[in-house]
């Protein structure tokens, strides 16, 4: 596979000595690049047998699929009166399907019709949608030690908090990324899991943020899969160390203001309980501006 096919339009393969991959625009897409097939024969992102990954392969993407079905615990916070972007209208970016002679999908309907613009591409558009949407960037790396545990007690309250602000009327994007070093050059990529474009779906909101194997069998896929020259260097190099920090501009061109959210430190002591995942999130949340001060009025019930 050409590394060059990989990159959007106007965007560079190198970045800051590193490599990005393009970003996954929706859930099924990401989903995809995870499925398809390895540039490299030994990447552990579907092949590992072990419990390291919290799920088999094919588990994994059940849970993708259907989501992961684990009770939020209920808290009560005070979302704060959130910044405008625009008066009453907001933009966000939607795929757009787009008929032409070529394209990667076949439109069966207008095929047998005989209409020539029968192949199909989704293309990325700005569109207005009501109300405040509110977008999340979220760090999906964090070291080979850090416990389930602390995997789970992280997302849920993570979820939990993002719930209540959607819950409050706002609209959410969530956007998962994977910002690793590898010999000390940054490697990154990114894919929206969340749009406000959709039904809210909480299952795969617990599973992106909650689930160990989300990084440990679907993100890796992905980059099992990348142009095998960056796929055998990622992958060498144990999936990249950190900091596993994202940035703003990360994200694509256009999407502005996000809230980037700090990556999972296994040795931090907030992470033994719910309860005390709850606390720091909420403070973070606060120092973010979505969350009043006192904002979290009653433990998780």
């Amino acid at each position: 596979m050409n590394g060059d096919a990989w990159l959007p339009a106007g965007r560079s393969a190198a970045r800051e000595g590193g490599y990005e991959l393009p970003p996954m625009w929706s859930w099924q897409e990401f989903l995809d690049r995870a499925r398809a097939p390895d540039t490299i024969s030994y990447g552990r992102g579907r092949h590992n047998t072990g419990e390291w990954p919290g799920a088999t392969w094919a588990e994994a993407l059940r849970l993708a699929t259907d989501g992961w079905t684990v009770r939020v615990p209920e808290v009560e916070i005070a979302v704060a009166a959130l910044r405008e972007r625009v008066r009453d209208e907001v933009m966000t970016t939607m795929l757009v399907p787009t008929w032409d002679v070529t394209g990667s999908e076949v439109d069966v309907g207008a095929y047998l019709s005989g209409v020539p613009e029968c192949m199909v591409d989704a293309t990325p558009q700005r569109v207005s949608t009501r109300g405040r949407v509110v977008t999340f960037l979220v760090p999906a790396g964090f070291v080979n030690t850090t416990p389930h545990a602390s995997v789970r007690h992280r997302g849920l309250a993570l979820t939990a908090l993002c719930s209540a602000i959607i819950a409050a009327g706002h609209s959410a994007e969530v956007w998962s990324g994977m910002c690793v070093h590898v010999e000390g050059e940054r490697y990154v990529s990114v894919a929206r899991v969340i749009s406000a474009a959709e039904p809210f779906d909480l299952g795969r909101l617990i599973f992106v943020l909650a689930h160990p194997a989300m990084l440990r069998r679907l993100w890796l896929s992905v980059w099992d899969s990348a142009p095998p020259e960056h796929a055998a260097r990622i992958c060498g190099d144990a999936y990249g160390q950190g900091p596993f920090s994202c940035r703003p501009d990360d994200l694509p061109d256009g999407i502005g203001d996000p809230y980037v959210l700090p990556y999972l430190e296994p040795t931090d002591p907030q992470w033994r309980t719910f309860e005390s995942a709850m606390d720091w999130c909420a403070g973070v949340f606060r120092e973010l501006g979505l969350v009043r001060d006192g904002g979290r009025d009653g433990a998780a019930r």
